[in-house]
């Protein structure tokens, strides 16, 4: 059965930098959304494609309102739910002082099982519909987790975490039990309706040669899975890194001996890159996760994203949770405007919410499936409310063009901002319910 919906409709078509801006978005200020069966059939002008729509067609009008794709956030944990706004350190004190004692309570299922429904219910609300996820080293955390997510029917990419060494022993595997585990995750779940594995060293200093050698393996034997890891976001984890792999160029070599590059291989941070680094993630396709708000929570740094455009490497923002402090796209954008602005640079609405959509989208490798509203991509979308706070709703008022209205949405914006959010064509979040 068709349904539509009736609001102002912005989507992207590519990236602003590679293209003039006017041929990077479709913005429809009366348009109109239609679907069937979960996915979109059609999009345009509303005084246009009303007329075609048989009689009995439900048409959900959204008044004051901006319809967009649904956010993806391209590095989370789902664990450290419950550790967000933990008092901040540097990055490996932290891991030790927060990260690794709650990440102790995921073995048991039915505690993993809460902390998911908890985290899912938070993406919902900050109109996030697609996400990567770190689970935690027990397969119970990522059963729990594609549990909870299958039954929304949401599209998500997530995976255990690997980690034999520098970590306390009730989180660390071994090289083979790690392998072992993850391939009968990969197996359980990966292609399983909209769910997707992700192969999920913590990252080089808790993993030995031999587990990223394992890791290297699963990609080997299951070619569409993703790595998903992290690099590069603190000085003093880059000099610990240099200690353990001294045989290694650089950072990036340390998984790059072990085979983990590609289309699909996703590293979170990358503050700190060196020329040769970023010249070997384009030439494998690999991408990165921009996680502004967790880099300026821990000190790690402000990431250049005019080294990753110039150099054509795909990029996503990532709300890292917990170390990040809001699970909210908009809020990561008003923290990734202030990294640009410290470097010097421009970050425009349109190449920020592009990034939130369609460039995390591609990052992921799901462009094909979700980042836009075109036609048989599968319906997943937001619906932002204008007015949804005093203060946005008399900003908006000033507003004299499309690019202020975005503007105002990624600096005030919030999970108060997203009416609706929408997965597969159906309603997961109401906020005024």
């Amino acid at each position: 059965m068709l349904s539509a919906h009736r609001a102002s409709l912005l989507h992207f078509l590519a990236d602003p930098d590679d293209v003039e801006l006017e041929d990077s978005y479709e913005y429809f200020d009366d348009g109109l959304l239609i679907i069937e069966q979960g996915k979109i059939i059609a999009l345009g002008h509303a005084g246009e494609l009303l007329p075609t729509l048989p009689k009995n067609t439900q048409i959900t009008e959204h008044s004051n309102s901006l319809l967009m794709p649904g956010f993806v956030d391209t590095h989370t944990h789902y664990p450290q739910t419950e550790m967000i706004a933990a008092h901040g350190s540097q990055l490996l004190d932290w891991l030790d002082t927060y990260t690794f004692p709650t990440e102790t309570k995921f073995g048991d299922s039915i505690y993993a099982r809460d902390i998911a429904e908890r985290f899912l219910n938070e993406l919902l609300r900050a109109g996030t519909t697609t996400a990567l996820v770190f689970g935690t080293v027990h397969k119970e955390s990522v059963d729990a987790f594609f549990e909870a997510c299958e039954a929304r029917n949401l599209r998500m990419v997530a995976g255990k975490v690997l980690m034999d060494r520098n970590a306390p022993d009730e989180l660390t595997d071994t090289p083979e039990s790690g392998y072992l585990e993850s391939k009968a995750l990969i197996e359980k779940w990966h292609n399983r309706g909209r769910l997707r594995y992700a192969v999920t060293p913590r990252f080089s200093p808790t993993c030995t040669e031999a587990q990223l050698e394992r890791a290297g393996q699963l990609l080997e034997e299951h070619s569409d899975v993703y790595l998903h890891t992290h690099m590069s976001e603190n000085l003093a984890e880059i000099a610990w890194v240099k200690k353990l792999f001294p045989h290694c160029k650089n950072y990036l070599d340390t998984y790059d001996q072990a085979g983990l590059l590609g289309r699909r291989s996703i590293f979170a941070h990358c503050v700190h890159l060196q020329e040769e680094e970023w010249a070997r993630l384009a030439e494998t396709g690999s991408g990165i996760a921009f996680c502004p708000t967790s880099n300026l929570f821990l000190g790690s740094g402000l990431f250049p994203l005019g080294e990753a455009v110039s150099n054509k490497i795909n990029v996503g923002l990532g709300t890292d949770i917990g170390a990040g402090t809001s699970f909210s796209v908009l809020q990561t954008l008003n923290e990734a405007y202030k990294v640009m602005q410290l470097r010097g640079e421009q970050l425009s609405p349109f190449k920020g919410l592009y990034l939130a959509t369609l460039g995390g989208a591609t990052t992921l490798d799901l462009h094909d499936l979700i980042g836009n509203l075109n036609p048989g991509k599968e319906a997943d979308f937001v619906v932002l409310d204008k007015s949804a706070t005093p203060l946005m709703d008399f900003r908006m008022r000033q507003c004299k063009t499309l690019f202020e209205e975005l503007f105002v949405f990624s600096m005030l914006g919030d999970d108060r901002s997203i009416k609706q959010t929408w997965s597969a064509g159906k309603l997961v979040h109401d906020r005024d319910r």
